[in-house]
Formats: structure tokens, C-alpha cells, sequence
């Protein structure tokens, strides 16, 4: 069978690490380090996740090598959803047409159906549910080292699925070696491969290497003759037990990793992915032991129906009524409320990977030389059993098989610095034939520094049978990944540069000359995106598929594209323009936002998912909200040395809710903040006690080197127990919850630090991120000088909006009329939409306050929520720029009232009828939101005269690149047969904290509390 192994990834801005993908017909592997942004790259590549039930982790267990874990666990779980849902369809519509031909048959013999299917037992009632499930294994499996375990329990508040189970495979030392009897049995092994997985520990980098012997050794010499090492012959070669007592690797676990503990962190993983919780569970306890906020119920006790409580809530120091209520059961996994911790690992994961052995080629002209009938004859013969021949004679199958072969294999080693080197080169896998018979290559990932080791170097010389590819930042180009991102971007700067400047790229590769000396070949291949190894049926490197360069994108732009940017830029530097600008009276005009994400759900090729960066100056930068890979956008936007200008200007992090797509980009983030603030120092900096955060926490701030995070309490949890796993600089960082208190009067939102209520009390429920309208938020807001909105659904799709807590276009514009903003920016654009959301049918009757929804529950919901996917096709692009266009408001209707705002006043018509109705008075501008977009505050007004441009731009696009695959096949070759559907995705979120505001909900809510809980319960499609 065919097979070969693929670099989906490797080191880049938009990538941080390295993945690689074992294809088979039937199956795929996953290899190297899941990172952020490997979702989105493998998009882009066209390679596809579904078939992938087995993912093996290297290197350490840290957030730059499975930040993206989680992501693509729900991404998996939605697609086997979506999968088992069609398949069990169509077993069910395979047996409605087998009812129907045998109803025929039975009609055409004069047989009533009913007594014939009684007599043969067909058909006597309807299938089952069960009987129509399809069997197949949803079971995901993650392989790694130490800790792996720990990181996904810690996501247990806000990450929820329902029938994908979760096997997590943490390799100790004792799997990772020769079993007894100095058998090399795989530490996994199934239908299709053999792995050998190795614990690689960090040593002491003592002496400098010797020099090498001009007579090339053998490898069993070279592995036991490094550095300062003993010296072994063969006859006292050592044992794997004296080997891992030299190198000490047999250390014992850290008591944090008891057994017990680890079955807690057990049970969380399981209650996140396979759990049997029902949203509509109820339970009665006392109102005093309701955790607020909460969805209280009780039964009428005459008609015995559930109402919605209304009575009075409990109020700290104040007695509570002695009332028994209905709330939710929690589900499992929110029960556990601090996860044991655990200590960082310096274990590295490598893996050594091989086919099964091949059976030869079937000789078919022999068989039939010997006279072996053609059929079922030849099938035992390749199924290795004798056959009897024509003429009776007794033909063996090595007579018609050629020699069967050693299945290909290859190692894949991660070493993250030098220190990992000597460790490596003592393992014995290295030398035993029953593991490296068949590895043809090795695949290097490398940390920083480690490619330009000697000793590395000097191995690879040594040993040149071996195909070597080297993925490193050191080696590996900064090429663009996300190229149709990219691509969108490079064709709007070309119409606007000011708000659209280069992306930050290096398309070159380092020389090997760089590294080696005194070497006339080259030791080994750079790693690059699309690069395969042919595993069968012969080894063979391949290059078909490496993406080529963005070479051109000026001459895939229509020239009346330019035409129109050439005017607006003339318009805005015309004199009245110019006037008109100054006369503006902006508060911070040149205060900066940046998008970085501007896309809902999951990344997509054209946005990815939330982020905004706020640059005030002489104030600092805030991160408003962080989703997946944010650290990857700001990487490609910023040069190294601006970003570590940026970063060291960040004053907060500020998460709206625990959506995923909003916050799973926080750590990565951190740490680089952390490095670029406190770098050289975060060593000898002491680490706050206990005592310095309850009794002096003033002394944490004198000296201004911190980062503010707020966010949900769940969120500040999750970032407190992620800590243990690896110092990412949370020590440093002043942790606000965004806590919710409620009396009898008002709702209230605080901010907490150490259970301390630090100020910013709202009496009005404010509420930021995925949102219906509000009529508290436009008082909130009232005369704001920016409004930055989420505009997920467009107005055709406002009962979505309704039903799935989102708002429309037309609603968000109407929000910000409401609120008197002077500026609105849209962003969070449902990932439907392929590259602007559709505007061509605005509600003419726009936001009324009646659609606004000010729910008197949790102001910080957002708890992440399973997600269905179904191949519907993306929106095409269309008239959106119309509608800002301001040339289309010269058509503007003034309002019949003469002047006088109207309740209606405000709201938005069709971009056929007056587009976009300004009230008396107003002067708000509105702009869309795309990914890598600048845009200053006083320069808001400007992106209104480049929609002519950007809508030239798109005009054509809208059938053409209404698929998932907008790259020319000629300049950007794909794999079209990998390329998945579009994704539409479904979310349920709850706000209820009895209920733990989980995602995953299997069923509908029964009819008797649909109509209870629409407040705390909602859907949100958002693909």
C-alpha cells in the first residue's frame, strides 16, 4: 500500500512548529508538534484532519508544541459528528428503499405487505436509532510525554463534547525502551505502523567534541564514543538499564503525578469529550445553595408546569427564604474544581515510525503458468495460503510471490536544544536492526542553535546513507503560510497601503554553508511546507507539492481597481478633505487599531478568529480578546524588533468571554510578553510570594512591568493551573476576574484580584464580545468615539442572529446610531461568509430596542459549545462596499419628520433604497474590519472612500471564489482532492453557572422549558 509522510508546517511567523502528516488510503497520522495555526495551514495546504485518529506529539510538553490541541480536538469532534450523522442517514435511506423494492415485490405477487412482512420478519417496526448508527470508532488518540494529560483537563470549564471519546497516551520511561527479554516491541503498534516512541532528556554540554576519525565507524561505534563518554566494544556493549542509568532516565515520577491524581485529571478529559450530561437534567436544592448567576425554576404546584423563579435571590449577609428550587446539574466535569498541580518536564518526545513488513508482488503470469485459475485461487495464494492447481499439483504461495520486503520507515527526532544531543545518540533503538531495519530518513526538529552543533553535523556526515531534512528556524524561511490571507492582504494594500502596509516575510533560506565547513555535499534538506517522503513502495523524496512563492498579485488586479484608488486617495488629499478632517474633534485620533482576527468560530483561510489590538499612545497597547494564534498574526504584521516594541507597550489583555476563538491565543501571547519585558532578568526576577499577593499586592506594581489579564474566574483558573506545566510568565501578570454580584436592585459587573473587589462596578450589566443588541450597552456607550461591533449573521439570517445570541449588520450599525458613536467598526464575521459578509438585503426597518436583549444573567457568558458541521456552501461576496459607499448616500431620503429624529430614524434600509440613512446631525462613519488592517481613529472616515476600489476588487470574485480553494492552481498547487467542504458550525451557549455554562449540548431542550431559558440558552452558527 502506498504511503508517505508530509510536512504540513514548518517554522515560520505564521506557524511556530512543526507537523507532519502520515497519509495511507484509509488512514492518517499526525507527527511532530500541534501548534497554533496548524488548522488553518493545513487548510491551506488542502490536507484534511478527518481520517486522523492518532496524533503523537514531540519535543516537550508546552504550549508552543500543543497550543493547538484543543482546537483541533473540536474540530475533529464536530467533523465525526457531522460524518456519523450522514452515514447513519444514508444506512436509513438504504433501508427505506429496501422497504419500498420489497413493498413492490410483495404488490406484484398480489401479497398483502403487511402479513408477508410479518411472515418473513422484515420490516415489522421501524428501525431503531441503534439500528441505524454506523459503526465506527470515534475515538481520538493523543500521544506525547509527560504532562499532556494535565493541559487538557485544564480547559475543562470551557471546553464541552458529546460521543468523541479522548484516549491520552502519556509515554513513561519504562514503555520507551527494550521489553523483557530485550524484545523491541512498538510501544504502538496497529494495521498500518509500527512506532517506537523515545524519552530524550536534557544533559550537561561538558566537553567540546573530539576530533572525527578520517575512517567513517559504525553507527553501533559512533552512538557509544561521543564526547567525554565511556567507550563500549561489542562484547561489553551495555544494557538498556546501565544505558538509562548513565543518562538518568529512570527518574521517578513527581508525586503530583500519583496515580490518583492523574484519574482526576482522567475523569475531567472524559467528562469534556464523551460524557452523558443532559442540558435539561434539573435538580431541586434549597435557593441558599444556588450558586448565582443562575436559570431557578419552579413547578406550579396546580398545574404542575415549570415556570421561570421570580421571587428573591439570595444576597450575601442578608437570610435567605427558605424556597426549594430547579437548576441545572452540573456536569461532571465542572465539579472538579482545582486539577492537582504538577511540575514542569524536560522530556522530548521522538518517534521512530515503520510499516509493516510488504508482501511481494503477486507474479500473475507464473500463476498462470502453473496452471492457478484466475479468482478466488490467486486471492489465497496472496493471502499466503496453498493452493491446488488445474493438474492437480500443490502450488505454495513463494512460487507466485516475489520476495516480500521491510516495510519503509522514518525517525523523527525533536531536540529543542543542543543539551538534548548526547542523550539522543545514546539510545539504543538506534542500533537495534529490529527497530531502524527499513528507516530510510531521518526528520530533524530543531530548536535554535542546534542545527549549526558539530556533533550533529558531524552525525550526519557520518552517516549519509540516511535522507536528512532539518526543520529549524534556523534553516527554514519565513515564507507566508496563510497565502490566500496573505494574498487579500497584498491586494489591499495596493489599493490602500496606509491602512494596509507589507506583511513581515523572508523568503530566503540559509546556506548550509552557514553551518558546515570543510564539507563538499550537502548533509541535509531544509524542510518546506508540502515536502513528502515516499515511504512505498521505495523511498523517495518528493516535491510536487511545495507551494511556490507569491510572486505576482499586482497583475490579478483589474485596472480599474487602481483607477478607483487613485481617486480616493486624490479625494482625501484635496483641501476641503483635508479641512474636513481637522474639523473632526476626535478624542486620540491617532490612537491605532489593529485586527488581527476578525473572524467567528474557527480560523478560516480568509480571517482568523477574534483579536483587536488597541495602540493608544503615550498609554500603552490593549489586547482586546486573543484567539487562536494571535501571537502567529502579530508575528507577521510586525518586524522582530517592532514587535518586541509592541509587546513591551502591552498594558492588558482584556478576554469578552470563554468562547475558545476568543482566548486560546492567551498563553502564547503571555510568554512572548514575557520574554520581550523581563528577557534576560525572568531568571534572576523573584517570583511573587503568597504573602506579596494577599498583604502587599502595591508592591506589585511599583515598577510598572506587569500585564493586567482580565477575564472570566474560569479563565483565570485555567491559566493558573497551566502554570505548573510550563513558566510562561503568568507570575508576572495581575489577574483581574471579571467577577458578577447581584442584589435586589441592579446587576452588577466587578473586578476581582485575590477575591478583592477592585473597582469598575456597572449597575448596567455591560456586556463585550458575541452579543444581541443592547439598550444598556448604547447608554454605556452614549457619544462613544469608536464602536467596535460584532456583525456575525447578515440581515437575511437575523432569526439565526436572534435564536444564536449574534447580531446582524444592520443591528450592530443600529447600535452604534443608538449610541451616538462616531465611528462603528464591524468584525467577528460568521466564516460563512468567504471574504466580506453579505449586506445586499439590509432589514429596511433596522434595530428596534423591542429585538434588544438585556438578559438578567451571567454578563460573562460564553462557555465554548459543540459545534455540528455540514458541507454548505459558502455565501458568495457581494454587495457589502455598496453599502458604504458614500457616493450612495447622496441618495439618502431625509427623514419625512423634517428633521426631527423619528424612533425610525436610525435605523438601516436596503442598499437599494437609501443606503445607509444618516440621522440629522450625525456624522458616523462606518468601516469593515479585515484581517491585518491598521487603521487610526481619525483615519476611520478614509476607508469609506476606497469601496469603490475594494468593491471593483471583489465584483468578480463572488462565484469564482465562493469555494475554500481561491489560489490559482498554476502559481499555488494544492491538493484539490483533499480539500474539505466549507464548515458550517452550530454553538449552544449557557451562562448558567449551576450548569457551568458548558459546551455541548446533544438534545433540544424539551418544549416545556423552551420558551423558560431562551435568555441563558442560545445557538450560534458561526462558519
Amino acid at each position: 500500500m502506498r504511503s508517505h509522510i508530509q510536512f504540513i508546517t514548518t517554522p515560520t511567523s505564521d506557524t511556530p512548529g512543526t507537523a507532519l502528516m502520515l497519509h495511507f488510503d484509509d488512514k492518517r497520522y499526525v507527527f511532530g508538534q500541534v501548534h497554533e495555526g496548524l488548522q488553518r495551514a493545513a487548510l491551506q495546504s488542502g490536507a484534511r484532519f478527518l481520517k486522523a485518529k492518532n496524533f503523537f506529539l514531540t519535543g516537550r510538553t508546552e504550549w508552543s508544541n500543543t497550543g493547538g490541541m484543543l482546537g483541533m480536538i473540536l474540530t475533529l469532534a464536530d467533523g465525526a459528528r457531522a460524518a456519523a450523522a450522514s452515514k447513519a442517514e444514508t444506512a436509513r435511506l438504504r433501508m427505506e428503499r429496501k422497504k419500498a423494492r420489497e413493498e413492490a415485490e410483495a404488490q406484484r405477487k398480489g401479497e398483502k405487505y403487511g402479513k408477508s412482512a410479518k411472515s418473513n420478519g422484515s420490516f415489522s417496526q421501524k428501525p431503531s436509532k441503534d439500528t441505524m448508527a454506523v459503526e465506527v470508532d470515534p475515538t481520538v488518540r493523543i500521544h506525547g510525554g509527560p504532562n499532556l494529560l494535565h493541559t487538557l483537563a485544564t480547559a475543562r470549564s470551557f471546553v464541552f463534547r458529546q460521543g468523541m471519546p479522548i484516549e491520552v497516551n502519556e509515554f513513561d520511561e519504562e514503555q520507551c525502551g527494550p521489553s523483557e527479554g530485550k524484545l523491541w516491541k512498538p510501544t504502538f503498534m496497529d494495521n498500518r505502523i509500527q512506532v517506537w516512541a523515545m524519552h530524550i532528556r536534557p544533559t550537561s554540554d561538558a566537553a567540546p567534541s573530539p576530533p572525527v576519525s578520517p575512517r567513517k565507524r559504525s553507527l553501533d561505534e559512533y552512538m557509544f564514543d561521543e564526547n567525554n563518554l565511556r567507550h563500549y566494544t561489542d562484547c561489553e556493549r551495555p544494557t538498556a538499564e546501565q544505558v538509562a542509568a548513565q543518562w538518568g532516565i529512570h527518574t521517578s515520577q513527581p508525586k503530583s503525578n500519583s496515580q490518583s491524581d492523574q484519574q482526576i485529571r482522567h475523569t475531567a478529559v472524559t467528562e469534556m469529550f464523551n460524557s452523558k450530561w443532559r442540558f435539561d437534567n434539573l435538580v431541586e436544592k434549597p435557593l441558599s445553595q444556588v450558586k448565582l448567576p443562575a436559570a431557578m425554576f419552579v413547578r406550579d404546584p396546580k398545574t404542575k408546569k415549570l415556570e421561570r423563579y421570580g421571587g428573591p435571590i439570595p444576597v450575601a449577609n442578608k437570610p435567605t427564604p427558605n424556597i426549594q428550587v430547579l437548576v441545572r446539574q452540573p456536569w461532571p466535569g465542572s465539579l472538579i474544581d482545582h486539577l492537582p498541580p504538577t511540575q514542569s518536564s524536560p522530556v522530548a518526545m521522538s518517534y521512530i515510525i515503520r510499516n509493516h513488513r510488504q508482501r511481494g508482488r503477486f507474479k500473475v503470469e507464473e500463476a498462470k503458468r502453473l496452471k492457478v485459475p484466475p479468482g478466488s485461487l490467486f486471492a489465497e495464494l496472496a493471502q499466503g495460503l496453498s493452493v491446488t492447481s488445474t493438474d492437480g499439483n500443490i502450488i505454495t504461495p513463494d512460487m507466485v510471490l516475489e520476495p516480500s520486503k521491510d516495510g519503509g520507515g522514518v525517525a523523527i527526532f525533536d531536540l529543542p536544544s543542543r543539551d538534548y544531543i548526547p542523550a539522543l545518540f545514546q539510545r539504543p533503538e538506534l542500533v537495534a536492526d529490529a527497530v531502524m531495519t527499513g528507516v530510510g530518513s531521518f526528520i530533524w526538529i530543531l530548536g535554535p542553535g542546534v542545527a549549526q552543533d558539530e556533533r550533529l553535523l558531524r552525525f550526519m556526515e557520518e552517516f549519509q546513507d540516511m535522507e536528512h531534512i532539518v526543520s529549524s528556524s534556523d534553516v527554514c524561511a519565513n515564507v507566508l503560510t496563510m497565502t490566500t490571507a496573505a494574498i487579500e492582504s497584498l491586494r489591499h494594500g495596493q489599493i490602500d497601503s496606509d491602512r494596509f502596509p507589507h506583511l513581515h516575510r523572508d523568503d530566503s533560506s540559509p546556506e548550509q554553508e552557514t553551518f558546515v565547513k570543510n564539507s563538499n555535499l550537502p548533509l541535509f534538506r531544509s524542510a518546506t511546507r508540502g515536502l513528502k517522503i515516499q515511504l512505498e513502495p521505495t523511498l523517495a523524496v518528493v516535491e510536487d507539492e511545495i507551494p511556490r512563492d507569491l510572486d505576482k498579485t499586482q497583475s490579478d488586479i483589474p485596472p480599474k481597481v487602481f483607477e478607483f484608488a487613485e481617486q480616493a486617495r486624490k479625494d482625501i488629499a484635496t483641501e476641503t478633505a483635508q479641512i474636513e478632517n481637522a474639523k473632526q474633534d476626535l478624542p486620540s485620533p491617532f490612537a491605532e487599531i489593529v485586527c488581527l482576527g476578525t473572524g467567528s468560530a474557527l480560523p478560516s483561510l480568509h480571517r482568523n478568529v477574534s483579536a483587536t489590538l488597541l495602540r493608544v499612545p503615550g498609554y500603552g497597547s490593549y489586547l482586546l480578546d486573543c484567539g487562536e494564534n494571535t501571537l502567529g498574526q502579530l508575528r507577521r504584521m510586525y518586524t522582530p524588533a517592532k514587535l518586541r516594541e509592541v509587546l513591551g507597550d502591552l498594558k492588558l489583555i482584556w478576554i469578552s468571554h470563554l468562547h475558545a476563538d476568543h482566548h486560546l491565543g492567551t498563553t502564547s501571547v503571555m510568554k512572548a510578553w514575557y520574554d520581550a519585558v523581563h528577557g534576560e532578568d525572568a531568571i534572576k526576577r523573584p517570583k511573587p510570594s503568597s504573602t506579596d499577593h494577599l498583604l502587599h499586592p502595591e508592591t506589585l506594581l511599583e515598577n510598572g512591568r506587569r500585564l493586567f489579564v482580565v477575564g472570566h474566574p474560569y479563565m483565570i483558573r485555567w491559566l493558573d493551573e497551566y502554570s505548573s506545566v510550563e513558566d510562561f510568565g503568568y507570575d508576572q501578570i495581575v489577574p483581574l476576574q471579571a467577577a458578577y454580584k447581584q442584589d435586589n436592585t441592579s446587576d452588577q459587573c466587578m473586578l476581582k484580584w485575590n477575591g478583592v473587589d477592585v473597582g469598575f462596578n456597572s449597575s448596567n450589566n455591560p456586556r463585550i464580545g458575541d452579543c444581541r443588541p443592547s439598550r444598556n450597552f448604547t447608554q454605556i456607550g452614549k457619544n462613544s468615539t469608536v464602536l467596535l461591533h460584532e456583525a456575525t449573521f447578515d440581515d437575511e439570517m437575523k432569526g439565526d442572529a436572534i435564536a444564536k445570541k449574534h447580531s446582524t449588520i444592520s443591528e450592530a450599525i443600529g447600535v452604534g446610531l443608538a449610541m451616538g458613536a462616531r465611528r462603528v467598526l464591524l468584525t467577528h464575521f460568521s466564516q460563512r461568509y468567504s471574504k466580506i459578509p453579505n449586506l445586499e438585503d439590509l432589514d429596511k426597518l433596522g434595530v428596534k430596542l423591542e429585538d434588544a436583549e438585556d438578559s438578567s444573567e451571567n454578563p460573562a457568558e460564553g462557555i465554548d459549545v459543540p459545534v455540528d458541521i455540514s458541507p454548505e456552501a459558502h455565501e458568495p461576496i457581494n454587495h457589502l462596499l455598496e453599502v458604504l459607499d458614500p457616493e450612495s448616500r447622496k441618495k439618502d431620503v431625509v427623514p419625512e419628520s423634517g428633521g426631527n429624529i423619528t424612533k425610525h430614524d436610525h435605523e438601516i434600509s436596503s442598499p437599494y433604497a437609501p443606503r445607509l440613512p444618516s440621522p440629522p446631525n450625525s456624522d458616523m462613519k462606518i468601516g469593515i474590519a479585515f484581517d491585518y488592517m491598521h487603521v487610526k481613529v481619525k483615519d476611520i472616515a478614509h476607508l469609506e472612500k476606497f469601496v469603490p476600489a475594494m468593491r471593483e476588487l471583489y465584483k468578480d470574485k463572488d462565484e469564482d471564489e465562493s469555494a475554500d480553494q481561491p489560489i490559482d492552481a498554476a502559481k499555488f498547487p494544492s491538493n484539490p482532492k483533499e480539500s474539505g467542504p466549507s464548515l458550517t458550525t452550530k454553538e449552544v451557549k449557557s451562562n448558567d453557572a449551576n450548569g457551568e455554562s458548558v459546551r455541548g449540548i446533544e438534545e433540544e431542550l424539551p418544549a416545556i422549558l423552551e420558551p423558560l431559558d431562551q435568555s441563558s440558552r442560545t445557538l450560534e452558527a458561526d462558519a
